[in-house]
Protein backbone atom coordinates (compact mmCIF):
# COMPACT_ATOMS: atom_id res chain seq x y z
CA UNK A 1 0.00 0.00 0.00
CA UNK A 2 0.99 3.38 -0.42
CA UNK A 3 0.04 7.16 -2.11
CA UNK A 4 0.47 7.11 -6.37
CA UNK A 5 4.21 6.87 -7.53
CA UNK A 6 5.18 4.98 -4.28
CA UNK A 7 6.37 1.95 -6.19
CA UNK A 8 3.77 -0.38 -5.98
CA UNK A 9 3.13 -1.22 -9.36
CA UNK A 10 6.70 -1.42 -10.27
CA UNK A 11 7.77 -3.97 -7.00
CA UNK A 12 4.93 -5.88 -8.48
CA UNK A 13 6.25 -5.90 -11.67
CA UNK A 14 9.45 -6.95 -10.54
CA UNK A 15 8.27 -9.93 -8.24
CA UNK A 16 6.37 -10.74 -10.85
CA UNK A 17 8.92 -11.32 -13.41
CA UNK A 18 6.81 -9.12 -16.26
CA UNK A 19 10.21 -6.37 -16.41
CA UNK A 20 13.88 -6.79 -16.53
CA UNK A 21 15.47 -3.89 -13.86
CA UNK A 22 19.10 -2.97 -13.08
CA UNK A 23 17.69 -3.58 -8.86
CA UNK A 24 20.44 -5.74 -7.05
CA UNK A 25 19.55 -8.41 -4.94
CA UNK A 26 17.56 -11.16 -6.26
CA UNK A 27 13.78 -12.37 -6.34
CA UNK A 28 13.11 -16.59 -5.70
CA UNK A 29 10.07 -18.54 -5.60
CA UNK A 30 10.08 -21.13 -2.44
CA UNK A 31 14.08 -20.74 -3.17
CA UNK A 32 13.93 -21.30 -6.88
CA UNK A 33 15.01 -18.66 -9.46
CA UNK A 34 12.37 -17.14 -12.18
CA UNK A 35 11.88 -18.97 -14.85
CA UNK A 36 9.71 -19.57 -17.77
CA UNK A 37 7.74 -22.68 -16.43
CA UNK A 38 6.85 -20.68 -13.04
CA UNK A 39 4.40 -18.82 -16.01
CA UNK A 40 1.93 -20.87 -15.61
CA UNK A 41 2.02 -21.01 -12.02
CA UNK A 42 1.75 -17.50 -11.83
CA UNK A 43 -1.39 -15.49 -12.10
CA UNK A 44 -1.06 -11.70 -12.87
CA UNK A 45 -4.21 -8.95 -12.93
CA UNK A 46 -3.76 -5.31 -14.26
CA UNK A 47 -4.91 -2.24 -13.19
CA UNK A 48 -6.72 -2.09 -16.57
CA UNK A 49 -9.86 -4.40 -17.20
CA UNK A 50 -8.45 -6.19 -20.16
CA UNK A 51 -11.09 -7.82 -21.83
CA UNK A 52 -13.06 -7.68 -25.31
CA UNK A 53 -16.27 -6.22 -24.66
CA UNK A 54 -18.17 -7.52 -27.52
CA UNK A 55 -17.93 -11.15 -25.98
CA UNK A 56 -20.08 -12.28 -23.38
CA UNK A 57 -18.72 -13.65 -19.75
CA UNK A 58 -19.27 -17.00 -20.89
CA UNK A 59 -17.29 -16.69 -23.69
CA UNK A 60 -14.28 -14.70 -22.60
CA UNK A 61 -13.47 -17.34 -19.79
CA UNK A 62 -14.07 -20.27 -22.15
CA UNK A 63 -11.85 -19.07 -24.83
CA UNK A 64 -9.58 -18.66 -22.23
CA UNK A 65 -9.74 -22.18 -21.00
CA UNK A 66 -9.36 -23.61 -24.32
CA UNK A 67 -5.91 -21.83 -24.60
CA UNK A 68 -4.19 -22.05 -21.54
CA UNK A 69 -5.76 -25.57 -20.09
CA UNK A 70 -3.20 -28.39 -20.73
CA UNK A 71 -3.81 -30.51 -24.01
CA UNK A 72 -4.43 -33.63 -22.38
CA UNK A 73 -8.25 -32.56 -20.78
CA UNK A 74 -10.86 -32.54 -23.69
CA UNK A 75 -12.27 -29.58 -25.23
CA UNK A 76 -15.74 -30.20 -22.45
CA UNK A 77 -13.56 -30.61 -19.46
CA UNK A 78 -11.71 -27.39 -20.49
CA UNK A 79 -15.05 -25.91 -21.17
CA UNK A 80 -16.86 -27.34 -17.62
CA UNK A 81 -13.38 -25.39 -16.07
CA UNK A 82 -14.91 -22.07 -17.48
CA UNK A 83 -17.96 -23.02 -15.81
CA UNK A 84 -16.72 -24.03 -12.63
CA UNK A 85 -14.76 -20.19 -12.13
CA UNK A 86 -17.80 -18.40 -13.82
CA UNK A 87 -19.78 -20.16 -10.21
CA UNK A 88 -16.78 -19.59 -8.42
CA UNK A 89 -16.91 -15.83 -8.96
CA UNK A 90 -20.58 -15.01 -8.75
CA UNK A 91 -20.67 -14.85 -12.29
CA UNK A 92 -23.57 -17.26 -13.32
CA UNK A 93 -26.60 -14.36 -13.36
CA UNK A 94 -24.27 -12.30 -15.56
CA UNK A 95 -22.58 -15.07 -17.65
CA UNK A 96 -24.69 -14.44 -21.13
CA UNK A 97 -24.33 -10.61 -21.00
CA UNK A 98 -21.63 -8.70 -23.05
CA UNK A 99 -18.62 -7.49 -21.33
CA UNK A 100 -18.52 -4.14 -22.33
CA UNK A 101 -16.70 -0.83 -22.26
CA UNK A 102 -15.56 2.74 -22.57
CA UNK A 103 -18.29 2.53 -25.39
CA UNK A 104 -21.01 0.00 -25.02
CA UNK A 105 -22.73 -0.97 -22.14
CA UNK A 106 -22.25 -4.36 -20.63
CA UNK A 107 -21.55 -5.64 -17.12
CA UNK A 108 -20.88 -3.98 -13.74
CA UNK A 109 -17.34 -2.59 -13.26
CA UNK A 110 -17.04 -5.31 -9.95
CA UNK A 111 -17.86 -8.02 -12.62
CA UNK A 112 -15.66 -6.70 -15.30
CA UNK A 113 -13.04 -6.85 -12.84
CA UNK A 114 -14.34 -10.37 -11.30
CA UNK A 115 -13.90 -11.76 -14.84
CA UNK A 116 -10.08 -10.52 -15.34
CA UNK A 117 -9.70 -12.93 -11.97
CA UNK A 118 -11.45 -15.46 -13.63
CA UNK A 119 -9.10 -15.10 -16.54
CA UNK A 120 -6.17 -15.88 -14.46
CA UNK A 121 -7.26 -18.78 -12.05
CA UNK A 122 -8.65 -20.97 -14.67
CA UNK A 123 -5.01 -22.32 -14.36
CA UNK A 124 -5.52 -22.77 -10.52
CA UNK A 125 -2.04 -20.39 -10.04
CA UNK A 126 -0.11 -21.05 -6.66
CA UNK A 127 0.89 -17.48 -6.90
CA UNK A 128 -1.85 -14.27 -8.10
CA UNK A 129 -0.54 -10.85 -8.37
CA UNK A 130 -3.20 -8.03 -8.59
CA UNK A 131 -2.85 -4.11 -9.22
CA UNK A 132 -4.67 -2.29 -7.81
CA UNK A 133 -8.19 -4.24 -8.24
CA UNK A 134 -10.15 -1.91 -6.32
CA UNK A 135 -9.59 1.09 -8.63
CA UNK A 136 -12.54 2.86 -9.63
CA UNK A 137 -15.30 0.54 -7.37
CA UNK A 138 -17.48 1.74 -4.62
CA UNK A 139 -16.53 0.55 -0.93
CA UNK A 140 -19.26 -2.36 -1.25
CA UNK A 141 -17.91 -3.77 -4.69
CA UNK A 142 -14.39 -3.29 -3.51
CA UNK A 143 -15.07 -5.07 -0.28
CA UNK A 144 -16.51 -8.14 -2.05
CA UNK A 145 -13.71 -8.14 -4.37
CA UNK A 146 -11.08 -8.42 -1.59
CA UNK A 147 -13.41 -10.78 0.20
CA UNK A 148 -13.10 -13.21 -3.03
CA UNK A 149 -9.21 -12.71 -2.47
CA UNK A 150 -9.34 -13.81 0.91
CA UNK A 151 -11.46 -16.61 -0.13
CA UNK A 152 -8.13 -17.99 -2.71
CA UNK A 153 -6.48 -17.31 -0.24
CA UNK A 154 -7.57 -19.37 2.46
CA UNK A 155 -8.05 -22.07 0.03
CA UNK A 156 -4.01 -22.25 -0.53
CA UNK A 157 -3.17 -19.32 -2.97
CA UNK A 158 -0.89 -17.22 -2.20
CA UNK A 159 -2.58 -13.40 -3.32
CA UNK A 160 -0.30 -10.39 -3.45
CA UNK A 161 -1.57 -7.19 -4.96
CA UNK A 162 -1.31 -3.11 -4.31
CA UNK A 163 -3.91 -0.69 -3.31
CA UNK A 164 -4.25 2.88 -3.33
CA UNK A 165 -6.40 3.84 0.15
CA UNK A 166 -8.94 0.97 1.13
CA UNK A 167 -12.02 1.39 3.25
CA UNK A 168 -10.99 0.27 6.79
CA UNK A 169 -13.45 -2.51 6.48
CA UNK A 170 -11.32 -3.56 3.13
CA UNK A 171 -7.87 -3.01 5.19
CA UNK A 172 -8.67 -5.22 8.04
CA UNK A 173 -9.14 -8.33 5.54
CA UNK A 174 -5.22 -7.95 4.69
CA UNK A 175 -2.55 -10.58 6.70
CA UNK A 176 0.62 -8.49 5.48
CA UNK A 177 1.27 -5.15 4.59
CA UNK A 178 4.15 -3.59 2.42
CA UNK A 179 3.72 0.09 2.96
CA UNK A 180 5.76 2.13 0.93
CA UNK A 181 7.06 5.83 0.26
CA UNK A 182 8.69 7.32 -2.84
CA UNK A 183 10.36 3.75 -3.32
CA UNK A 184 11.25 2.48 0.13
CA UNK A 185 9.52 0.61 2.02
CA UNK A 186 8.14 1.50 5.28
CA UNK A 187 6.70 -1.02 7.56
CA UNK A 188 7.08 -4.78 6.50
CA UNK A 189 4.36 -6.78 8.70
CA UNK A 190 1.49 -8.22 9.83
CA UNK A 191 -1.58 -5.57 8.65
CA UNK A 192 -3.61 -5.82 12.22
CA UNK A 193 0.00 -4.81 13.74
CA UNK A 194 0.72 -1.40 11.51
CA UNK A 195 -0.62 0.97 14.18
CA UNK A 196 1.05 -0.35 17.34
CA UNK A 197 4.25 -0.53 15.08
CA UNK A 198 3.66 3.48 14.28
CA UNK A 199 2.58 4.27 17.57
CA UNK A 200 6.03 2.81 18.92
CA UNK A 201 7.66 5.36 17.53
CA UNK A 202 5.62 8.15 18.23
CA UNK A 203 3.37 8.86 15.25
CA UNK A 204 -0.36 8.23 15.76
CA UNK A 205 -3.63 9.71 14.83
CA UNK A 206 -4.45 12.84 17.14
CA UNK A 207 -8.40 11.88 16.16
CA UNK A 208 -10.45 9.06 15.09
CA UNK A 209 -9.06 8.19 11.47
CA UNK A 210 -9.01 4.99 8.98
CA UNK A 211 -5.84 3.15 9.72
CA UNK A 212 -5.25 2.66 5.92
CA UNK A 213 -5.68 6.85 5.39
CA UNK A 214 -3.28 7.35 8.31
CA UNK A 215 -0.60 5.31 6.98
CA UNK A 216 -0.81 6.64 3.65
CA UNK A 217 -0.83 10.29 4.84
CA UNK A 218 2.31 9.33 6.86
CA UNK A 219 3.68 7.82 3.11
CA UNK A 220 3.31 11.17 1.83
CA UNK A 221 4.73 12.99 4.68
CA UNK A 222 1.54 14.82 5.67
CA UNK A 223 1.23 15.14 9.47
CA UNK A 224 -1.57 17.01 9.84
CA UNK A 225 -3.88 16.05 13.03
CA UNK A 226 -1.40 13.15 13.65
CA UNK A 227 1.27 12.94 16.83
CA UNK A 228 5.34 12.78 15.83
CA UNK A 229 8.27 12.50 17.45
CA UNK A 230 10.43 15.54 18.22
CA UNK A 231 13.57 14.58 17.04
CA UNK A 232 15.01 11.97 14.57
CA UNK A 233 17.16 9.37 16.00
CA UNK A 234 20.37 10.22 16.97
CA UNK A 235 19.55 13.83 17.82
CA UNK A 236 19.94 14.45 13.76
CA UNK A 237 17.57 16.87 13.37
CA UNK A 238 14.72 18.23 16.19
CA UNK A 239 11.51 19.47 14.74
CA UNK A 240 10.52 23.25 15.87
CA UNK A 241 7.84 23.16 13.68
CA UNK A 242 5.98 20.96 11.81
CA UNK A 243 8.47 18.59 9.88
CA UNK A 244 8.67 18.57 6.10
CA UNK A 245 7.57 15.55 3.98
CA UNK A 246 11.20 14.82 3.66
CA UNK A 247 12.05 15.35 6.75
CA UNK A 248 9.12 12.87 7.81
CA UNK A 249 10.12 10.17 4.79
CA UNK A 250 13.94 10.44 6.05
CA UNK A 251 12.52 9.18 9.19
CA UNK A 252 10.03 6.70 8.59
CA UNK A 253 12.86 5.05 6.34
CA UNK A 254 15.30 4.93 9.16
CA UNK A 255 13.03 3.73 11.56
CA UNK A 256 11.83 0.83 9.60
CA UNK A 257 15.47 -0.47 9.13
CA UNK A 258 15.83 -0.34 12.86
CA UNK A 259 12.68 -1.74 14.11
CA UNK A 260 11.73 -4.33 11.29
CA UNK A 261 12.45 -7.78 12.84
CA UNK A 262 14.78 -9.97 10.78
CA UNK A 263 11.92 -13.07 10.70
CA UNK A 264 9.77 -9.65 8.67
CA UNK A 265 12.59 -9.67 6.24
CA UNK A 266 11.44 -12.65 4.47
CA UNK A 267 10.77 -12.16 0.07
CA UNK A 268 7.06 -10.81 -0.68
CA UNK A 269 6.42 -13.82 -2.84
CA UNK A 270 7.17 -16.79 -0.23
CA UNK A 271 4.23 -19.28 -1.48
CA UNK A 272 1.55 -21.19 0.81
CA UNK A 273 2.44 -25.01 1.60
CA UNK A 274 -0.60 -25.70 0.18
CA UNK A 275 0.23 -24.44 -2.91
CA UNK A 276 3.67 -25.15 -3.35
CA UNK A 277 5.52 -25.22 -6.75
CA UNK A 278 6.39 -28.73 -7.79
CA UNK A 279 10.71 -28.70 -7.88
CA UNK A 280 10.48 -30.55 -11.48
CA UNK A 281 9.74 -28.25 -14.85
CA UNK A 282 6.58 -28.03 -16.15
CA UNK A 283 6.56 -28.44 -19.68
CA UNK A 284 5.47 -25.91 -21.19
CA UNK A 285 4.36 -28.55 -24.35
CA UNK A 286 2.09 -29.87 -22.04
CA UNK A 287 -0.12 -26.70 -21.89
CA UNK A 288 -0.23 -25.81 -25.15
CA UNK A 289 -2.81 -26.36 -27.71
CA UNK A 290 -1.58 -27.14 -31.31
CA UNK A 291 -1.07 -24.55 -33.93
CA UNK A 292 -3.83 -25.46 -35.50
CA UNK A 293 -6.57 -25.60 -32.69
CA UNK A 294 -5.09 -21.92 -31.70
CA UNK A 295 -5.94 -20.78 -34.99
CA UNK A 296 -9.45 -22.17 -34.98
CA UNK A 297 -9.93 -20.88 -31.54
CA UNK A 298 -8.47 -17.09 -31.89
CA UNK A 299 -10.48 -17.08 -35.36
CA UNK A 300 -13.88 -18.17 -33.51
CA UNK A 301 -13.41 -15.46 -30.60
CA UNK A 302 -12.32 -12.60 -33.22
CA UNK A 303 -15.12 -13.67 -35.21
CA UNK A 304 -17.34 -12.58 -32.34
CA UNK A 305 -15.62 -10.01 -31.09
CA UNK A 306 -14.90 -8.26 -34.84
CA UNK A 307 -19.01 -8.47 -36.41
CA UNK A 308 -20.37 -6.31 -34.43
CA UNK A 309 -17.97 -3.88 -35.81
CA UNK A 310 -17.27 -4.82 -39.46
CA UNK A 311 -21.21 -5.31 -39.92
CA UNK A 312 -22.94 -2.90 -37.84
CA UNK A 313 -25.78 -1.07 -38.83
CA UNK A 314 -24.11 2.35 -39.56
CA UNK A 315 -21.20 0.45 -41.77
CA UNK A 316 -24.07 -1.56 -44.04
CA UNK A 317 -25.77 2.31 -43.55
CA UNK A 318 -22.97 3.70 -45.13
CA UNK A 319 -21.87 1.35 -47.80
CA UNK A 320 -25.62 1.67 -48.96
CA UNK A 321 -25.55 5.41 -48.89
CA UNK A 322 -22.47 5.42 -50.99
CA UNK A 323 -24.12 2.81 -53.73
CA UNK A 324 -27.08 5.05 -53.50
CA UNK A 325 -25.18 8.15 -54.30
CA UNK A 326 -22.88 6.31 -57.22
CA UNK A 327 -26.20 5.23 -59.08
CA UNK A 328 -27.54 8.80 -58.94
CA UNK A 329 -24.54 10.06 -60.57
CA UNK A 330 -24.01 7.11 -63.07
CA UNK A 331 -27.18 5.57 -63.53
CA UNK A 332 -27.01 3.91 -67.14
CA UNK A 333 -23.77 5.69 -68.02
CA UNK A 334 -22.00 4.22 -71.11
CA UNK A 335 -18.78 5.38 -72.93
CA UNK A 336 -20.06 6.17 -76.64
CA UNK A 337 -18.04 9.70 -76.39
CA UNK A 338 -14.85 10.27 -74.73
CA UNK A 339 -16.53 12.26 -72.19
CA UNK A 340 -18.72 10.01 -71.57
CA UNK A 341 -16.01 7.47 -71.31
CA UNK A 342 -13.53 9.77 -69.13
CA UNK A 343 -16.69 10.03 -66.50
CA UNK A 344 -17.32 5.81 -66.57
CA UNK A 345 -13.10 5.61 -65.97
CA UNK A 346 -13.69 7.73 -62.74
CA UNK A 347 -16.55 5.40 -61.80
CA UNK A 348 -13.79 2.36 -61.82
CA UNK A 349 -11.35 4.76 -60.03
CA UNK A 350 -13.22 5.63 -56.98
CA UNK A 351 -14.63 1.91 -57.04
CA UNK A 352 -10.52 1.02 -56.47
CA UNK A 353 -10.32 4.05 -54.25
CA UNK A 354 -13.37 3.44 -51.85
CA UNK A 355 -12.77 -0.34 -51.63
CA UNK A 356 -8.86 0.60 -51.29
CA UNK A 357 -9.10 2.85 -48.37
CA UNK A 358 -12.13 1.69 -46.34
CA UNK A 359 -10.58 -1.57 -45.49
CA UNK A 360 -7.12 0.15 -44.93
CA UNK A 361 -8.34 2.00 -42.38
CA UNK A 362 -10.17 -0.21 -40.69
CA UNK A 363 -7.22 -2.46 -40.33
CA UNK A 364 -4.92 0.05 -39.23
CA UNK A 365 -6.69 0.13 -36.13
CA UNK A 366 -6.85 -3.33 -35.29
CA UNK A 367 -2.96 -4.43 -33.60
CA UNK A 368 -3.32 -0.99 -31.65
CA UNK A 369 -6.64 -1.38 -29.93
CA UNK A 370 -5.83 -5.22 -29.53
CA UNK A 371 -2.05 -4.11 -28.24
CA UNK A 372 -2.86 -4.71 -24.29
CA UNK A 373 -4.86 -8.11 -24.79
CA UNK A 374 -2.08 -9.26 -27.20
CA UNK A 375 0.88 -8.03 -24.84
CA UNK A 376 -0.63 -9.49 -22.09
CA UNK A 377 -1.41 -13.05 -23.61
CA UNK A 378 1.50 -13.31 -25.25
CA UNK A 379 3.76 -12.78 -21.79
CA UNK A 380 2.09 -15.97 -20.27
CA UNK A 381 2.63 -17.81 -23.97
CA UNK A 382 -1.12 -18.74 -24.11
CA UNK A 383 -0.28 -19.10 -27.79
CA UNK A 384 1.84 -18.61 -30.67
CA UNK A 385 2.04 -15.41 -32.49
CA UNK A 386 1.70 -17.06 -36.28
CA UNK A 387 -1.44 -18.70 -35.14
CA UNK A 388 -2.98 -15.13 -33.84
CA UNK A 389 -1.30 -13.55 -36.78
CA UNK A 390 -3.17 -15.84 -38.86
CA UNK A 391 -6.25 -16.08 -37.12
CA UNK A 392 -6.35 -12.33 -36.95
CA UNK A 393 -5.91 -12.17 -40.81
CA UNK A 394 -8.14 -14.36 -42.09
CA UNK A 395 -10.95 -12.91 -39.65
CA UNK A 396 -10.44 -9.57 -40.63
CA UNK A 397 -10.36 -10.68 -44.23
CA UNK A 398 -13.65 -12.42 -44.10
CA UNK A 399 -15.43 -9.88 -42.61
CA UNK A 400 -14.17 -7.08 -45.08
CA UNK A 401 -15.08 -9.28 -48.50
CA UNK A 402 -18.74 -9.17 -47.10
CA UNK A 403 -19.77 -5.45 -47.74
CA UNK A 404 -18.12 -5.08 -51.24
CA UNK A 405 -20.51 -8.13 -52.73
CA UNK A 406 -23.31 -6.34 -51.88
CA UNK A 407 -22.23 -2.85 -52.99
CA UNK A 408 -21.35 -4.27 -56.33
CA UNK A 409 -24.43 -6.20 -56.56
CA UNK A 410 -26.18 -3.01 -56.16
CA UNK A 411 -24.18 -1.14 -58.44
CA UNK A 412 -22.46 -2.84 -61.25
CA UNK A 413 -25.58 -3.51 -63.83
CA UNK A 414 -27.50 -0.72 -63.02
CA UNK A 415 -24.34 2.00 -63.87
CA UNK A 416 -23.38 0.87 -68.06
CA UNK A 417 -20.39 -1.69 -67.01
CA UNK A 418 -19.85 -4.26 -69.24
CA UNK A 419 -23.38 -6.78 -68.73
CA UNK A 420 -21.85 -10.15 -68.74
CA UNK A 421 -21.45 -12.69 -65.68
CA UNK A 422 -17.50 -13.27 -66.67
CA UNK A 423 -17.17 -9.29 -66.31
CA UNK A 424 -19.40 -9.35 -63.17
CA UNK A 425 -17.07 -12.06 -61.43
CA UNK A 426 -13.49 -10.58 -62.69
CA UNK A 427 -14.40 -7.44 -61.44
CA UNK A 428 -15.33 -8.76 -57.98
CA UNK A 429 -12.31 -11.10 -57.73
CA UNK A 430 -10.37 -7.78 -59.12
CA UNK A 431 -11.62 -5.70 -56.02
CA UNK A 432 -10.99 -8.90 -53.17
CA UNK A 433 -7.11 -8.30 -54.30
CA UNK A 434 -6.81 -4.74 -53.75
CA UNK A 435 -9.17 -5.23 -50.31
CA UNK A 436 -6.66 -7.61 -49.29
CA UNK A 437 -3.31 -5.57 -50.44
CA UNK A 438 -5.22 -2.64 -48.56
CA UNK A 439 -6.09 -4.47 -45.31
CA UNK A 440 -2.08 -5.95 -45.59
CA UNK A 441 -0.74 -2.13 -45.58
CA UNK A 442 -3.71 -0.96 -42.82
CA UNK A 443 -1.85 -4.15 -40.93
CA UNK A 444 1.72 -3.10 -41.11
CA UNK A 445 1.01 0.40 -40.58
CA UNK A 446 -0.80 -0.56 -37.38
CA UNK A 447 1.84 -2.97 -36.39
CA UNK A 448 4.60 -0.80 -37.07
CA UNK A 449 3.35 2.31 -34.43
CA UNK A 450 0.77 0.79 -32.26
CA UNK A 451 -0.56 4.51 -31.68
CA UNK A 452 -3.58 5.39 -33.12
CA UNK A 453 -3.23 8.93 -34.03
CA UNK A 454 0.34 7.94 -35.60
CA UNK A 455 -0.80 5.09 -37.70
CA UNK A 456 -3.48 7.09 -38.88
CA UNK A 457 -1.17 10.68 -39.96
CA UNK A 458 1.07 8.01 -41.88
CA UNK A 459 -1.89 6.31 -43.55
CA UNK A 460 -3.30 9.37 -44.67
CA UNK A 461 -0.11 10.39 -46.24
CA UNK A 462 -0.23 6.98 -48.28
CA UNK A 463 -3.73 6.98 -49.61
CA UNK A 464 -3.70 10.91 -50.14
CA UNK A 465 -0.14 9.07 -52.07
CA UNK A 466 -1.83 6.68 -53.76
CA UNK A 467 -4.54 8.20 -55.01
CA UNK A 468 -3.00 11.36 -56.64
CA UNK A 469 -0.65 8.55 -58.39
CA UNK A 470 -3.19 6.17 -58.94
CA UNK A 471 -3.24 7.15 -62.97
CA UNK A 472 -6.52 9.05 -63.18
CA UNK A 473 -5.53 12.44 -61.56
CA UNK A 474 -2.06 12.47 -63.45
CA UNK A 475 -1.39 9.99 -66.16
CA UNK A 476 2.67 10.89 -66.21
CA UNK A 477 3.46 10.67 -63.38
CA UNK A 478 7.68 12.42 -62.60
CA UNK A 479 10.35 9.78 -63.17
CA UNK A 480 11.16 10.51 -58.91
CA UNK A 481 7.62 9.70 -57.64
CA UNK A 482 7.07 6.72 -60.00
CA UNK A 483 8.07 4.59 -57.10
CA UNK A 484 4.73 5.85 -55.62
CA UNK A 485 2.70 4.61 -58.70
CA UNK A 486 4.61 1.13 -58.40
CA UNK A 487 3.49 0.34 -54.76
CA UNK A 488 0.28 1.48 -55.28
CA UNK A 489 -2.76 -1.17 -54.82
CA UNK A 490 -5.20 1.66 -56.53
CA UNK A 491 -3.41 2.21 -59.61
CA UNK A 492 -2.96 -1.93 -60.41
CA UNK A 493 -6.75 -2.50 -59.36
CA UNK A 494 -7.66 0.65 -61.48
CA UNK A 495 -5.66 -0.87 -65.05
CA UNK A 496 -7.39 -4.00 -64.43
CA UNK A 497 -10.48 -2.57 -64.30
CA UNK A 498 -10.11 -0.90 -67.31
CA UNK A 499 -9.15 -4.35 -68.81
CA UNK A 500 -12.06 -5.80 -67.92
CA UNK A 501 -14.78 -2.68 -69.09
CA UNK A 502 -13.11 -1.57 -72.34
CA UNK A 503 -10.10 -4.06 -75.27
CA UNK A 504 -9.23 -3.41 -78.65
CA UNK A 505 -10.61 -6.32 -80.10
CA UNK A 506 -13.15 -6.26 -83.15
CA UNK A 507 -16.05 -4.99 -82.37
CA UNK A 508 -15.46 -2.63 -79.89
CA UNK A 509 -15.43 1.11 -80.53
CA UNK A 510 -12.72 3.11 -81.51
CA UNK A 511 -12.97 4.96 -78.33
CA UNK A 512 -12.00 2.88 -75.75
CA UNK A 513 -9.30 1.12 -78.23
CA UNK A 514 -7.88 4.76 -78.10
CA UNK A 515 -8.26 5.37 -74.47
CA UNK A 516 -7.18 1.71 -72.92
CA UNK A 517 -4.09 2.39 -75.38
CA UNK A 518 -3.45 5.80 -73.82
CA UNK A 519 -3.78 4.40 -70.27
CA UNK A 520 -1.43 1.51 -71.04
CA UNK A 521 -3.48 -1.19 -70.12
CA UNK A 522 -1.85 -4.27 -70.62
CA UNK A 523 -2.52 -8.09 -70.55
CA UNK A 524 -3.24 -7.31 -66.86
CA UNK A 525 -0.62 -10.15 -65.84
CA UNK A 526 1.39 -7.90 -64.10
CA UNK A 527 -0.96 -5.96 -62.27
CA UNK A 528 -2.62 -9.22 -60.68
CA UNK A 529 1.59 -9.88 -60.18
CA UNK A 530 2.07 -6.50 -58.32
CA UNK A 531 -0.78 -7.41 -56.21
CA UNK A 532 -0.12 -10.39 -55.05
CA UNK A 533 3.57 -9.84 -54.32
CA UNK A 534 1.83 -6.61 -52.18
CA UNK A 535 -0.37 -9.04 -50.10
CA UNK A 536 2.77 -11.29 -49.54
CA UNK A 537 5.17 -8.53 -48.51
CA UNK A 538 2.75 -6.02 -46.63
CA UNK A 539 1.72 -9.10 -44.32
CA UNK A 540 5.09 -10.19 -43.91
CA UNK A 541 5.88 -6.98 -42.99
CA UNK A 542 3.08 -6.60 -40.69
CA UNK A 543 4.20 -9.87 -39.08
CA UNK A 544 7.87 -8.80 -38.27
CA UNK A 545 6.79 -5.57 -36.63
CA UNK A 546 4.30 -7.64 -34.53
CA UNK A 547 7.31 -9.34 -33.46
CA UNK A 548 9.60 -6.83 -32.12
CA UNK A 549 6.72 -5.00 -30.42
CA UNK A 550 7.72 -4.74 -26.36
CA UNK A 551 5.17 -6.85 -24.32
CA UNK A 552 6.19 -4.58 -21.43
Amino acid sequence: MGPSGSGKTTLLNLLSGKIKSETTGSITYNDQPYTKSLKRRIGFVTQDDVVFPHLTVKETLTYSALLQLPSVLSRQQKRDRALNVISELGLDRCQNTMVGGKFMRGISGGERKRVCIGNEILLNPSLLFLDEPTSGLDSTTALRIVQLLQNMAEEGKTVVTTIHQPSSRVFSKFDNLILLGKGSSLYFGKASEAMLYFSSIGCYPLIAMNPAEFLVDLANGDVNDKSVPAQLDDDKLAFKSRPSPADVQEFLVEASRLHVREADRKPAAVLNGKAEIPAGEVKSRDFEATWWDQFSILFQRGFKEKRHEYLSTIRVVQVIAIAVVVLLLWWHSDASSPQKLQDQAGLLFFISVFWGFLPLFNSVFTFPQERLMLAKERSVGMYKLSAYFAARSACDLLLDLTLPVLFLMMVYFMVGLKSSFSAFSLTLLTLFLNIIAAQGLGLAIGAAFMDLKKATTLASVVVMSFMLSGGFYLKNVPGFMEWARNVSFNYHTYKLLLKIQYSCSSGRSDVECGFIREMGVGSGGLEVGALFVMITAYRLLAYLFLRKMKLY
